[in-house]
């Protein structure tokens, strides 16, 4: 192939990889597929975000009015076989039991971005990946300070580090913003690597005395589980008990259970083969999600969510290192590390921003992403668990940080709601209704020649309407030249006359 003569350079679609000698590209248009899968992704993270936000305001309600004793009453009703190790009251099956559905969904989604994604391309990644690190190491360096100054505990350094990538989408939904799909997939991915590091924070410092029986069962059900799935077996029938007992062992080793759900879920097969629509793992997490994000997250929230909201207790938050710890680290540790760490990123990378964006725009998806619901109320539970006082102050602290991250986020983003309006009805415009959004399709000499035939047939249609409009036109002005009589039996310039209005001898 001849190369291109200096005078015609190529062009290169904003959707196609940059070529290595140009500066990348920092939050510019998703790959269509990307943004098909990170759409429909966001769509059910977004109704379970809702049902989570409704949860937990009905969990505060519910412990907050005279009948506040049948909350703790059904939070604290244990149940389950006490042989296996397994009799647990409602609120630990939630955090251990239904959470381990959320992280095994979490596990596919990691698995997904390593192989498919955002992640799979190490220079790519490295924006992301900088960013919840930062993010996380900068909330806990908050919380770290305000306690050694203040005389409080340490215990509850990884409080604020996590994002809560369904409440945060709920809020998107509340005030009505819809993000550009590159700022979404940018929070979806802080999420997604935010997640896989509160894995290693439970798995790492949350771990009891181990029981090396039941560890080593549980990994021998892995074994099992990853041969079955290499082997092509099939069926629920068989996953769902297997998964159950990799759980029960898992939760009796001493390791935090929910562990299996995001080791289950990064054995998943991700990447699509010929002819395959959606991988195995796509399948799977299309199948499960709702699950997570309609039931389980709901239910924990429901049953996690439910503390003292008191005058004094809400003082306390902001009086308390602990407490304050928290509430900062999320507001002011998430927005700041985020924030800073991707605009160092970026400098040393030579990366460029999107030039439909700003980076004000930046930060307040990093103040949104101080939004910590689920796996903080988690990892305060584990934290504080010899202290049920100091536990729910920190919970409390949570709601507050989160609540405060999200009013803060909402007027950031409401200043730029009609930019990413524009910009959203620009992704989302399909002319020639094809399925494809026009943007990804400026590079496609078909897409033209449709558009042409559309814009041919739109101006015949006007040009016969232009003609019976003028003949029409004729036909009233000849009548009103020979004073034909209108239907009321006056002539037209009789009428013209009466109405005020010149008539052709007036003028």
């Amino acid at each position: 192939m001849a190369a291109p003569s200096p005078s015609t350079p190529p062009t290169q679609p904003a959707d196609r990889p940059t070529p290595p000698s140009a500066p990348r590209k920092f939050l510019a248009r998703l790959p269509l597929p990307e943004r098909t899968y990170i759409a429909d992704a966001l769509r059910a993270e977004t109704v379970g975000g809702v049902l989570l936000l409704l949860a937990a305001i009905a969990a505060l309600v519910w412990a907050n009015t005279p009948i506040s004793g049948s909350y703790a009453a059904v939070r604290d009703f244990h149940i389950g076989p006490a042989a296996l190790g397994l009799d647990l009251s409602l609120q630990h099956w939630a955090a251990d039991g239904l959470l381990a559905v959320f992280f095994f969904v979490a596990g596919i989604e990691l698995k997904r971005e390593l192989v498919a994604g955002e992640l799979r391309d190490p220079k790519a990644a490295a924006l992301p990946v900088i960013a919840a690190l930062c993010g996380m190491i900068a909330p806990a360096l908050v919380y770290t300070i305000v306690n050694v100054t203040g005389g409080g505990s340490l215990d509850g350094w990884a409080v604020p580090t996590a994002t809560d990538i369904a409440f945060a989408l709920a809020v998107l939904a509340v005030i009505g913003t819809s993000l550009p799909s590159a700022l979404r997939a940018f929070l979806l991915t802080l999420a997604v690597v935010d997640d896989l590091f509160a894995i290693l924070i439970i798995a790492i410092f949350f771990t009891s005395d181990l029981n090396f029986a039941a560890l080593g069962g549980a990994f021998a059900g892995l074994v099992v589980f990853w041969v079955l799935l290499r082997t092509g077996v099939r069926g629920w029938y068989v996953y769902v008990p297997l998964a159950l007992v990799i759980w029960g062992l898992m939760y009796n080793s001493g390791v935090h259970a929910t562990i299996a759900g995001v080791a289950m879920g990064l054995m998943l097969r991700c990447n699509r083969r010929e002819g395959e629509d959606h991988s195995p793992g796509e399948h799977i997490e299309h199948l499960v999600r709702p699950l997570s994000a309609g039931f389980a997250v709901p239910l924990f929230a429901l049953l996690s969510a439910g503390v003292s909201v008191s005058g004094g207790a809400l003082a306390d938050v902001f009086t308390k290192p602990e407490t304050l710890g928290v509430v900062l680290g999320l507001v002011v540790g998430k927005a700041v590390g985020i924030f800073g760490g991707t605009w160092l990123a970026a400098r040393f990378t030579r990366a460029e921003l999107n030039e439909d964006l700003a980076w004000a725009d930046l930060f307040a998806v990093a103040t949104l992403a101080g939004i910590g619901f689920t796996v903080s109320l988690l990892i305060g539970e584990l934290a504080f668990a010899g202290d049920a006082a100091l536990t729910d102050e920190v919970k409390a602290a949570v709601l507050m940080g989160s609540l405060a991250a999200a009013v803060l986020a909402a007027v950031l983003l409401k200043l730029r709601v009609r930019k990413y309006r524009a910009l959203f009805e620009e992704e989302e415009r399909d002319e020639d209704m094809d399925g494809i959004p026009d943007v990804y399709e400026q590079h496609d000499p078909a897409y033209h020649l449709r558009m042409a035939e559309i814009h041919e047939k739109k101006a015949a249609e006007h040009r016969k309407l232009a003609e019976a409009a003028a003949a029409a036109a004729g036909t009233d002005a000849a009548a009103g030249t020979d004073g034909t009589a209108g239907t009321d039996g006056t002539t037209r310039s009789e009428a013209s006359a009466d109405s005020g209005a010149p008539t052709r001898e007036d003028r």
